[in-house]
C-alpha cells in the first residue's frame, strides 16, 4: 500500500473524532465508489468537500467485478498503484456457458485492446471500498464515518445542505453549495422528490452466496467472470473468483420466476433449485464449501427522471441501477462520479449551481447506460454472442467494446441495425 493511503488511514481516524463542520462547498452523502469518486475529484481541484458515511468501513457489499473501462477513472483518482499492488485477482476476460453447459471462447479484453487498461480486477468490496474512501481522505476530503444523514435540506426546490447525526447522537446542520447524493439504492433525494422509475422490462431479482475451494481457471483465466445460463434460459448465474479463496456465485432471473408459483419461497431452497438447473455450475462447486449465508436482492432495476437539480446531483445507485449481467455497476458508479465531479467544479467556478449546469453530463451518461441496457435486454431475449459474431465478424470489436465498458462512444451504435435484423429473423422463424 502506498504512502498516501497510509496517511489517509490516519486522517480517517482523526476525522472520526473531529467536529462536523458548519458548512462545506460540497457535501457528499455516502462513501461507496460513486461518492468517493465524486468527492475525490472535486477535492483535487481545491474545493472544500465533506463526505458523510453512515457505516464504518470495512463493510459488506456485493458487486465484485470490475470491467476494463474503470481503468481511466481509477487513474484520475490516483488509485492505480494501489490496485496494482493489491491482492485482488486480475480479470482478463468474460466467458459464457450456455444452457447445455458448453463453455464459449473467452472474450479476452487484451486481444481487442493490447494495453494495460484491458486488465482489470475482481475485488472484495469491503476492501476495495475502504481503499477508495481512504484515497478520498488522502486527497483532502473531510470524511466522517459512522455519521448518518437524516435529511437533505431544501429552500424551495434548491438543496442547501444536510442535517446529520454523528455516532454520539449529536445532530447538526451542515450548509453546502452542492449536495451530492451517493446514498446507494436508498436514494435519499430520488425518494424524497418521487423521481424513481422502475424498469418496465428488467424486473429481475438475485440470490447469491460464496463458496470456498470452488473450481477456477489458471493463468490469465483465473479471474475470468463466467456467465452461466440455466437449462431453460429463464436466468443465469454469475461466477466471480476472489482473492480470499472464495467464489461469488449468484443467480439472476425474473422476480416472478424466482419467488412466485413455487412450493417454497425460502431463498436458500430456491437458490439450490436453480443450481440444479444450471448444467455448467454443478461440477464447478461439487467439491466446494458454502461459507456465507444466502442473500437476496429483489426488483432492483430503476432510474431517476433527473440527474440533478438546483444545488443537488445524483450519482451511482442513487441515480439508477441497471443489471449485474455485464458487471457494469462499479463502472457506472465511477463514471457518474467522475462526470458529476467535473460538472460540479465547473458550476462552482462559474458561480452557477443550477440544475441544468450541474446536470449537464446527464444526457451523455444516460446514452451510455442505455447502450448497456440494450445489450442486457438482448441477452434476456436470447442473444447469442457466438452466432452474432459469426454472422458479423467485423463487429466483434464493438461487442467487446461494450463488454469492457466503452459505453460513451457513438461508434458502438453500429451494432444496433444488425441486432435488430437478427431479432427479426428469430421472430420470423418462431
Amino acid at each position: 500500500m502506498n504512502k498516501a493511503v497510509n496517511r489517509a488511514e490516519f486522517d480517517l481516524e482523526v476525522r472520526m473524532v473531529g467536529v462536523v463542520p458548519e458548512s462545506a462547498e460540497v457535501v457528499v452523502i455516502g462513501g461507496g465508489p460513486a461518492g468517493a469518486t465524486a468527492a475525490t475529484l472535486v477535492a483535487q481541484k481545491g474545493r472544500r468537500v465533506t463526505l458523510f458515511e453512515r457505516e464504518r468501513f470495512p463493510r459488506f457489499h456485493v458487486g465484485e467485478s470490475l470491467i476494463p473501462e474503470t481503468f481511466w477513472v481509477l487513474e484520475r483518482l490516483g488509485m492505480l498503484d494501489v490496485m496494482r499492488s493489491s491482492r485482488f485477482v486480475e480479470k482478463h476476460s468474460v466467458q459464457f456457458v450456455n444452457e447445455k453447459g458448453v463453455l464459449s471462447e473467452p472474450f479476452y479484453f487484451a486481444d481487442h485492446k493490447p494495453q494495460e487498461s484491458s486488465r482489470t480486477w475482481q475485488v472484495v468490496r469491503s476492501e476495495f471500498d475502504e481503499l477508495m474512501l481512504r484515497n478520498a481522505a488522502a486527497h483532502g476530503v473531510d470524511v466522517h464515518e459512522g455519521t448518518r444523514v437524516l435529511e437533505v435540506l431544501f429552500e424551495g426546490s434548491r438543496a442547501t445542505g444536510v442535517r446529520v447525526e454523528d455516532a454520539a447522537g449529536a445532530v447538526r446542520t451542515v450548509a453546502a453549495d452542492v449536495v451530492v447524493d451517493a446514498s446507494g439504492q436508498g436514494a435519499m433525494i430520488m425518494s424524497r422528490l418521487g423521481l424513481r422509475d422502475w424498469d418496465p422490462v428488467l424486473k429481475k431479482a438475485a440470490i447469491w452466496t460464496y463458496w470456498k475451494n470452488a473450481e477456477r481457471g489458471t493463468g490469465r483465466d483465473e479471474g475470468a467472470t463466467l456467465v452461466l445460463q440455466l437449462d431453460d434460459k429463464q436466468g443465469w448465474f454469475w461466477y466471480i473468483p476472489l482473492h480470499d479463496g472464495t467464489v461469488s456465485v449468484g443467480v439472476v432471473a425474473g422476480y416472478d420466476y424466482l419467488f412466485k408459483h413455487r412450493e417454497t419461497k425460502d431463498p436458500e431452497a430456491v437458490y439450490f433449485e436453480e443450481v440444479a438447473r444450471c448444467p455448467g455450475l454443478g461440477p464447478r462447486i461439487a467439491a466446494a464449501e458454502r461459507v456465507a449465508p444466502v442473500r437476496v436482492a429483489k426488483e432492483y432495476s430503476y432510474r431517476s427522471r433527473d440527474v440533478a437539480g438546483d444545488g443537488w446531483v445524483l450519482v451511482g445507485d442513487a441515480f439508477g441501477f441497471l443489471d449485474p449481467l455485464y458487471s457494469s455497476g462499479i463502472l457506472l458508479a465511477l463514471k457518474s462520479g467522475e462526470l458529476a465531479a467535473d460538472a460540479i467544479v465547473a458550476a462552482l467556478d462559474a458561480g452557477d449551481t443550477s440544475g441544468p449546469r450541474l446536470g449537464s453530463w446527464g444526457p451523455e451518461y444516460v446514452r451510455g447506460m442505455e447502450r448497456m441496457r440494450r445489450l442486457v435486454c438482448e441477452f434476456y431475449e436470447g442473444f447469442n454472442f457466438g452466432r452474432f459474431v459469426k454472422r458479423h465478424p467485423h463487429l466483434r470489436g464493438h461487442v467487446t467494446d461494450l463488454l469492457i465498458g466503452d459505453l460513451f462512444n457513438d461508434r458502438v451504435d453500429e451494432i444496433v441495425a444488425p441486432l435488430e435484423a437478427l431479432r427479426a429473423e428469430d421472430r420470423a422463424r418462431a
